[in-house]
């Protein structure tokens, strides 16, 4: 079967939409752009489809690349015949390869290998044959100084070792096994030796066993990592005689002493090779699906973030507390720019003079908005801001801080500021999270940025592009504005990359502002493929066509000017115009490349050209009575904000400098299955305080309103 088919049967597709989209990404079309502009080709599939095709195709690849590697393999051993060849290119399954291949695959010298060397395997073919006749009389025959065979017992023992590694080696053997393994085997964890006091993060695996295929992913990842850090020792397995007697019930025929002699072999075979081999394809495909599921968290928890409300364009203070070294203080402009700086101590014995500078500073440059840090200090440099009684209109707002510090100490930060120290920097970068927190977090690593668990042991190759595609998608469905955005922001623009985000911005730089979108061609490496994708996501606020600052491709300005044309009015007076919009007729301009979905994102462009589809900024304030995880007592209500959501609940900042945590079972008064079906990242939620450990830095917090 042909890649398209196949996957077109798998996700249950028409074959000419998986070709679709299979022909545009080969083309060099991005999935935001598919997802946005293709949608008559594809017939509206979105993004997550098109990836899930891409992710598909590349796979089918691989494997082709795989069969390719051994077919070449097999060939210049003389191995392959036209049944092997058959067998070979129907399989659509890795597993399924490897087991074909198994049989063939060169192999370090073995046990079986010497035995065959040593002219064992008409024994080994005796056994399998389970007659009636006697084994050790059979056996004598092969008895050779030649062949370093002095005795019965070895003869037996060689052919018995023949016999596993065939065992080993069958297909249906194996599959059988595979399929106990998936159906009924346990993952154990044991605690090593002497290791009880160094691996006390794990004590709950230190004796533990479930049901391997229905464990949740975290606990398969936290028992990985025990043992990769050498504390625990894990084991996936079903129980050992069923899976001898189900090999038993494959090979054996009759109750002969040969066929006792194949029982041996069995044994042997499944203890040393096959339940060895099973194992580790086991707990590698426990891993892949505990990495899939914790990575799709880890995406879903930074989508949140990255699509968090801005508070929009205001003349900010930001502020990244401390309290030995004092509070760095800076200025910034509606657009993010750095005017001032300065350096306050209001947790020293005087604070006035602390308090003069932040007056002075809201007074000088018409401060609109306080952002402070939520790291050490954070809650204490808050009460102090609120205690200078400024006026009620200014935002006074807590950001999350996590990743600052690698921002400030980067490359980025570094050529952004050349002049400025880390805390100036970390300042900004706080400041900036306020006014826009998908603009400044594109520039750090989304690992930094603290929404996921046990990020540095799930694969990381497929991590990077999970995270990559959801910075993209996210970057693409807001829009960027190209006169203003960062050189971080731009490469993330569907069909840019970082040479030619670069370009854009020195081109604006030596050139001014762009003034339409037809000015992005004249940017050195930014050709028409690059134009096609990237153009309906660049937005030119003030620019002189009236499209260029909506989501409306270039490609549709003839639609939209006959629309104008049509309706008697220039395409400016149709903008926005509800009236007008409302009267047109879509099915009047349905044509060979333009159909119903492009018209109706059309027109909803058109009521509101370049609207912002992240929710209104809502300004969220802690507790005021709560500063410490000592001031909490069970049977509190309290605000607080969700960092971070898992498999098995959320992490809610409640403003005591340690979240808490609200286990998937205190959710709701009903059952849930998926904490994101309750809460998102940066949610404000109000909990209830359940327990607190204060020595283990602990909180267990509900959001049950019973």
């Amino acid at each position: 079967m042909k890649i398209i088919d196949i996957i077109s049967s798998e996700m249950n597709l028409e074959t000419a939409r998986v070709s679709a989209v299979a022909q545009l990404l080969d083309q060099g079309s991005t999935i935001p752009f598919i997802a946005r502009y293709r949608k008559e080709v594809t017939q509206s599939l979105d993004e997550v489809a098109i990836a899930d095709i891409r992710d598909r195709i590349e796979q089918l690849n691989a494997l082709n690349n795989r069969k390719e590697a051994i077919l070449k393999s097999l060939k210049e051993r003389e191995l392959l015949t036209e049944s092997l060849l058959a067998d070979i290119q129907k399989t659509l399954s890795i597993i399924d390869l490897e087991d074909i291949y198994e049989k063939y695959r060169p192999k370090k010298r073995t046990r079986a290998q010497a035995a065959r060397e040593k002219g064992l395997e008409p024994l080994a073919i005796f056994l399998l044959s389970q007659s009636n006749q006697a084994p050790l009389l059979e056996a004598k025959k092969y008895l050779s100084s030649q062949n370093q065979v002095e005795s019965v017992e070895e003869a037996m023992a060689g052919a018995r070792d023949i016999i596993a590694q065939n065992v080993n080696e069958d297909i249906d053997v194996r599959a059988g096994i595979r399929k106990l393994f998936s159906d009924t085997a346990q993952i154990q964890s044991r605690i090593k030796k002497a290791k009880e006091e160094e691996g006390i993060k794990f004590k709950d695996y230190f004796d533990w066993s479930e049901p391997a295929f229905k464990t949740p992913s975290h606990r398969i990842l936290a028992m990985l990592r025990g043992q990769n850090e050498s504390i625990l020792s894990v084991h996936v397995l079903p129980d050992e005689k069923r899976a001898i007697h189900l090999i038993e019930k494959q090979v054996i025929k009759n109750q002969s002493l040969s066929a006792q002699e194949v029982k041996s072999a069995i044994k042997d075979s499944y203890k040393r090779l096959l339940s060895k081999s099973i194992e580790k394809e086991c707990i590698s495909e426990l891993k892949a699906k505990a990495d899939e599921v914790a990575i799709g968290v880890f995406a879903e928890n930074l989508r949140q973030l990255l699509l968090s409300s801005p508070l929009g364009q205001q003349r900010t203070l930001a502020i990244d507390p401390g309290f030995r070294t004092g509070c760095k203080v800076v200025c910034l402009d509606a657009q993010g720019n750095l005017l001032h700086h300065d350096l306050i101590f209001p947790h020293h014995s005087n604070d006035e003079k602390a308090k003069k500078i932040v007056l002075n500073l809201v007074k000088t440059y018409n401060i609109e908005a306080i952002a402070i840090g939520n790291g050490t200090a954070g809650r204490e440099t808050e009460a102090f801001v609120k205690r200078l009684n400024m006026d009620s209109k200014i935002h006074i707002v807590m950001v999350d801080e996590s990743g600052a510090s690698i921002y400030s100490a980067s490359k980025i930060a570094r050529e952004e500021f050349p002049d400025h120290d880390i805390t100036v920097r970390g300042a900004v970068s706080i400041g900036r999270r306020l006014l826009d927190p998908l603009a400044e977090l594109v520039k750090l690593d989304p690992k930094s940025i603290g929404v996921g668990q046990y990020q540095h042991d799930v694969d990381q190759k497929l991590l990077r592009k999970s995270l990559d595609d959801v910075v993209i998608s996210c970057v693409n469905k807001v829009g960027v504005e190209a006169n203003t955005a960062s050189r971080e922001l731009l490469c993330r623009v569907s069909g840019l990359n970082d040479t030619i985000a670069f370009n854009m911005i020195r081109f604006r730089n030596e050139n001014g502002p762009f003034r339409s979108r037809k000015d992005f061609l004249k940017v050195p490496r930014l050709g028409p493929k690059a134009f096609e994708q990237a153009a309906g996501f660049l937005r030119i606020h003030n620019a002189t066509h009236p499209l260029d600052k909506s989501g409306i491709h270039p490609e549709s300005y003839r639609v939209v000017k006959k629309m104008a044309k049509d309706a008697g009015r220039d395409i400016e007076d149709l903008v926005m115009n509800a009236e007008e919009i409302g009267k047109i007729d879509l099915n009047r301009y349905v044509s060979d490349t333009v159909g119903l979905p492009t018209l109706k994102d059309i027109v909803k462009e058109l009521a509101s050209p370049g609207r912002d589809p992240r929710k209104e900024f809502q300004a969220f304030s802690f507790d005021d009575t709560i500063h410490d995880i000592k001031d909490l007592i069970p049977g509190m209500k309290v605000p607080g904000i969700v960092t971070n959501v898992t498999a098995f609940g959320a992490f809610v900042d409640i403003g005591v400098h340690q979240d808490g945590l609200v286990h998937i079972s205190q959710m709701a008064d009903r059952f849930v299955k998926d904490p994101n079906e309750i809460v998102t990242v940066r949610q404000a939620v109000f909990v209830t305080i359940l327990e607190v450990d204060v020595k283990r830095k602990r909180i267990s917090l509900s959001m049950k309103e019973n």
